[in-house]
């Protein structure tokens, strides 16, 4: 047979087929490709991503806490401590190294208070980190550390922290304000001062495990706190505690709605006890309400009644309208819109009075004269000089303007109605700034709490101005001397002091006009008259008792306490 010849089948014999070089020959370029992107990939991370690698490799080790500073201390005129910040901690846990939760939780109970399966359920959590509570003092911090020690229990830490106390109690709450468990002012002077009082807090920045939780007595490092600064207040704690008291009180005494006080030094601005019911337990966090935590002296708005008259008055005195010995025939009722307004006492014939005699008998008709003597322009440019419908600049949160109608909105109604207090409403620190002016020589303040911070005394004079003449200024205080020592102030004198004052029986707007036997019944006064250290102003809301009978008398209890605190001597 023919030998048959056959093509080997090795890799010689295929070496040169085209086929084969399109199947296998791109593989080594592949690999030198992905071996090229491989190379540049690390040079990126390594040369140009690092650092933002580096930082968030570090975020998610480590964890900040911060650090409390300690809050400036709060003082009264005299040196008391109102408010201050003591040191206490803050106790925490890693449940992971509670060798004994029922033990640990027994300890954490009985010296910290509170349920013991509370504790239990916070020791059993399934993390590196749980407070335990915050702000505890440094005493029962201690103990619960050598109790736990001496059962030999582990697991707990502790972290240094601030909190605020009050030497004084509950005085004063309203006004200093409360201050969050972050150590920042929620309320009052806490608040508007928080700047200064909080300081810089510090931090502490911790070891944190791999789901991103601290872990408790892992390595850390401490930015220390920057304590806040000291401040000084013009309230005097003697004074505070008798308005306080006083006002309680009365507020029983007369069925008020609420009360309010201001005592202030007229010369200066500087208030000397502020507060409103219902007063507030600052020492009681769980009380508070948001009726406590209002000073209603700046944040709501009053009708004030005939207070208002000394500003009718005082503009028609200050324009040479009129004098205190002017006398105008007044009738038993003025017409006023649709009403016909009559005065208080009854009176219901026509009578000739002086301006003297109108502001001692508090007369409605006759002080609606005297503001249509003023002439709307002049009245209107004149309750504005007072500052009247104009936020005063009081150091506190939460002031209003108040609801006062402008010259370019009064209707037939207007003018007569604000003559005598009625037809407008304004915050009663508005009142206290107003007559101010008068106690004053004619020169308006600033009203304030602040004295001086971090040692230095602080200047409010910045926006003193004369608002009406020595001259009626005087006049005005010669009246308003007459009002307490024979007219509707009577009950508000002060044996041996020289008093002048103005009442006022506000009636109070409700949704259906006025509302009957419904007053907002004050007294406003200074002494000595002529040459006045102390101001007092008075409210009892929602009575149905004039200024007279209730007003006066507890006005007149406060006053003489503050003229004795601030030794003032008697004129005779």
């Amino acid at each position: 047979m023919p030998r048959t010849s056959h093509r080997g089948s090795g890799s010689g014999g295929s070496s040169g087929s085209p086929l084969a070089l399109n199947q296998f020959g791109w593989v080594p370029f592949i690999f030198a490709g992905l071996f090229l992107i491989v190379i540049l990939r690390l040079l990126y991370l390594q040369a140009i991503d690092a650092p933002r690698l580096a930082a968030k490799a570090h975020a998610n080790h480590t964890n900040v806490i911060t650090i409390s500073s300690k809050r400036g201390t709060i003082y009264d005129r005299n040196g008391n401590v109102l408010a201050t910040s003591e040191e206490c901690q803050t106790i925490y846990v890693n449940p992971k190294e509670v060798a004994d939760v029922e033990s640990t939780s027994k300890i954490l109970a009985q010296d910290l208070g509170g349920k013991q399966d509370d504790y239990k359920t916070v020791l059993s959590k399934n993390t590196t980190f749980a407070y335990i509570q915050r702000k505890v003092d440094m005493s029962v911090a201690k103990q619960l550390k050598d109790d736990l020690k001496k059962a030999k229990q582990t697991g707990i830490y502790y972290l240094a922290d601030t909190k605020r106390v009050y030497p004084y109690g509950a005085l004063a709450g309203q006004i200093l304000g409360v201050v969050g468990t972050d150590g920042n002012g929620l309320t009052g002077l806490e608040l508007y001062y928080d700047k200064i009082l909080s300081g810089t807090d510090g931090q502490m920045t911790m070891e944190v495990g791999a789901d991103g939780t601290p872990i408790a007595g892992g390595a850390s490092q401490i930015t220390e706190a920057k304590n806040g600064q000291d401040i000084v207040l013009s309230l005097d704690a003697d004074i505070q505690q008798v308005a306080e008291n006083k006002i309680t009180e009365a507020v029983q005494t007369y069925g008020a709605e609420s009360g309010m006080v201001m005592v202030t030094d007229p010369k200066s601005g500087e208030i000397l006890a502020a507060c409103s019911t219902p007063l507030l337990n600052i020492t009681d966090p769980a009380s508070y309400t948001n009726d406590q935590l209002a000073f209603k002296m700046v944040s709501s708005s009053y009708e004030p009644g005939s207070m208002f008259k000394v500003l009718t008055m005082a503009i028609a005195i200050d324009n040479d309208i009129l004098t205190p010995d002017s006398v105008l025939t007044v009738p038993a009722g003025v017409k006023v819109g649709d009403d016909i307004v009559k005065d208080d006492d009854g009176r219901d014939y026509t009578m000739d009075m002086s301006l003297t005699e109108i502001l001692r008998r508090s007369s409605n008709t006759g002080a609606i004269l005297v503001g249509r003597a003023d002439g709307a322009d002049k009245f209107a440019e004149g309750v504005e000089k007072f500052g009247i419908g104009s936020k005063t600049g009081i150091d506190f949160p939460g002031e209003v303007a108040g609801l006062v109608t402008k010259r370019s909105e009064y209707t037939g109604t207007t003018l007569g109605a604000m003559s005598f207090g009625q037809g407008t409403a304004m915050p009663m620190i508005q009142i206290v700034r107003a007559i101010g002016v008068v106690a004053n020589k004619g020169v308006l303040t600033t009203p304030h709490f602040l004295i001086s911070k971090a040692g230095e005394k602080v200047d409010w004079s910045g926006n003193n101005k004369q608002v009406i003449s020595e001259d009626t200024a005087q006049k005005m205080t010669k009246m308003m001397q007459v009002v307490v020592d024979e007219g509707t102030g009577a009950a508000g004198k002060v044996d041996g002091y020289a008093v002048a004052g103005k009442t006022g029986t506000g009636e109070q707007a409700g949704e259906n006009g006025y509302k009957e036997n419904v007053y907002l019944s004050s007294l406003i006064g200074f002494a000595n008259a002529q040459d006045p250290s102390v101001m007092v102003y008075v409210g009892l809301n929602g009575t149905s008792y004039l200024a007279s009978s209730s007003a006066a008398p507890v006005f007149s209890s406060i006053m003489s306490e503050a003229l004795s605190d601030m030794g003032v001597q008697p004129v005779s």
